[in-house]
């Protein structure tokens, strides 16, 4: 008797995995949704490529003292009209939770800060532009950063050491310290920290930030294009000088 034909094995059709993911975050220091749209839309419209397609989860502990209700809904259709992906909430109290599950968004646990373990201090070079010390969520990178890729460094500095393409964007909560061109985008201070700075001996950028401040590439003198600058904030306005 001919063996019989036996169905191929299944395969695999997907993989479950813990990972992390960048998310903007939109902080409401109230529920008047006719200021947040004027001014988000403002946000929107000074720098379109950074905001485009980006997912957002927005921050209500403002809120848990001043209202129990929000327009989730409203607020949801604001935020795609705009270009922006919301994929949930956190920080409210129940009515807030409640209200934004009803409207389709996730309540998402509030990240623990566990204490950073303290890096060992480098030995500072000779040199008159000596490399900045590395706190714990500092991140250096000493490859070509493509396009398409994203950096994160959550609590620290981000140094590269390499070329930025066209198309790749750094993130830092502290500064961003780049050692050749910056084609890309550049964002500091993105928890907020206006302290923050960019360092860059190569601007020729898409787009840079300082705590919520933007600039974008139109927006840029051609007297500093291609040149080694910083930039930072002063009295809310982005500056950027020659180093």
């Amino acid at each position: 008797m001919p063996p019989q034909a036996t169905d191929p094995p299944a395969s695999v059709a997907l993989e479950i995995k813990s990972g992390s993911v960048n998310l903007l975050t939109l902080k409401l220091a109230d529920g008047d949704l006719d200021r947040v749209a004027k001014q988000l839309t403002e946000k929107v419209q000074n720098a379109p490529e950074f905001f485009r397609n980006a997912p957002v989860v927005i921050e209500l502990s403002a809120l848990n003292t001043r209202q129990s209700t929000l327009d989730f809904e409203r607020l949801s259709t604001l935020l795609r009209s705009l270009g922006l992906s919301p994929v949930g909430v956190r920080g409210g109290h129940g009515a807030l939770n409640q209200g934004a599950e009803s409207a389709g968004l996730a309540v998402l646990a509030e990240r623990v800060e566990t204490p950073a373990r303290e890096a060992p201090k480098p030995v500072a070079p000779k040199s008159e532009s000596p490399l900045p010390t590395l706190g714990g969520g500092s991140r250096v990178i000493d490859q070509p950063v493509r396009s398409g890729q994203r950096l994160y460094a959550a609590g620290g500095d981000l140094i590269v050491l390499a070329p930025v393409s066209a198309g790749a964007e750094l993130l830092a909560d502290g500064n961003i310290h780049i050692y050749s061109s910056l084609r890309g985008r550049a964002l500091a201070g993105v928890q907020g920290n206006l302290s923050s700075r960019i360092f860059c001996l190569d601007l020729q950028a898409e787009l840079i930030a300082i705590g919520g401040h933007y600039q974008i590439s139109e927006n840029l003198e051609e007297s500093i294009r291609g040149k080694p600058v910083q930039v930072f904030l002063r009295d809310g306005a982005l500056i950027i000088e020659d180093l």
